[in-house]
């Protein structure tokens, strides 16, 4: 199966296929060279996968999401030790316990499918189970919602991306969107399971995840080390978590690319999530 690469981003990042579909011709615009200058400075690889322009910003290193405003406030990248989880610097407030509501449109031509929303279902209840001082909660109104879920367009699908979401405020909420693929269960057969896990690393970078293997992306995603810098949005290991990372047991949710199976949380997932929420 294809190996699926998955988000970290700025303020929202985004998930994409390692290849494009047989016979499938993508065209980009080109990328000003003051932001390619601008990623590399701050530790991102443009090389390997160059950054094309998606939405109102560009992608990056295949799934990681800058708006115009963000490449802006791009620090200058520091390579970081050899450690499995890592969190940004800002977090969700969540003293005295704090629900996150999700909404997600159900059918309808911008609306998910009921395998889309089961799979939603399923990665809150994956998080529910571990007694969190952070719950999530589906609602029925986008009103109330804390995050969105929303469709990508079908410009994106067509390009093979699945799926962004970000980091959260400096104020202690959480990143209130995530966008996401209609077709994962139609043309690229994922099931429930897989579906849900692909939401959940979503949701988990909108709580403060890196990726695990932040340090050496070829661990999950092959091809050459990269280490992706911190950014500028801070790269903070979570202590209790072993050194390196690798893909045993199916490895962590939040690895960077995955084969598109059920990833529920390792034993280290679980040490990373305890100590933060």
């Amino acid at each position: 199966m294809r190996k699926l690469k998955l988000l970290g981003v700025l303020l929202s990042g985004a998930i994409l296929l390692n290849s494009c579909t047989e016979n499938q011709v993508v065209t980009t615009e080109e990328v000003p060279g003051e932001v390619l200058s601008a990623l590399a400075n701050a530790g991102y690889d443009i090389n390997s996968q160059a950054p094309i322009q998606f939405e109102q910003g560009y992608l990056v290193e295949g799934d990681i999401y800058f708006s115009k405003a963000d490449i802006n406030s791009l620090k200058e990248g520091v390579r970081l030790p050899v450690e499995e989880q890592y969190s940004t610097d800002n977090l969700v407030n969540a003293t005295g316990g704090r629900v996150i509501t999700i909404y997600a449109p159900e059918g309808g031509r911008r609306g998910f499918s009921t395998g889309m929303i089961a799979g939603l279902d399923e990665a809150i209840a994956r998080y529910n189970a571990e007694g969190l001082e952070i719950s999530f909660q589906r609602v029925t109104n986008s009103n109330s919602a804390d995050i969105v879920m929303s469709r990508l367009s079908r410009r994106y699908e067509r390009q093979g991306v699945l799926g962004s979401a970000g980091f959260p405020t400096a104020s202690g909420d959480p990143y209130d969107q995530i966008l996401m693929s209609g077709i994962l269960e139609s043309t690229y057969g994922l099931s429930t399971a897989g579906i849900a896990t692909i939401i959940a690393h979503e949701m988990g970078h909108c709580v403060g995840f890196r990726h695990t293997d932040y340090f050496d992306r070829s661990i999950s995603c092959g091809g050459s080390p990269s280490n992706e810098g911190d950014g500028g949005v801070g790269a903070n290991h979570i202590p209790g978590t072993p050194t390196g990372a690798d893909l045993a047991g199916n490895g962590s949710w939040m690895l960077a690319c995955t084969d598109g199976s059920s990833r529920p949380f390792t034993s280290a997932d679980q040490t990373a999530l305890d100590y933060l929420y």
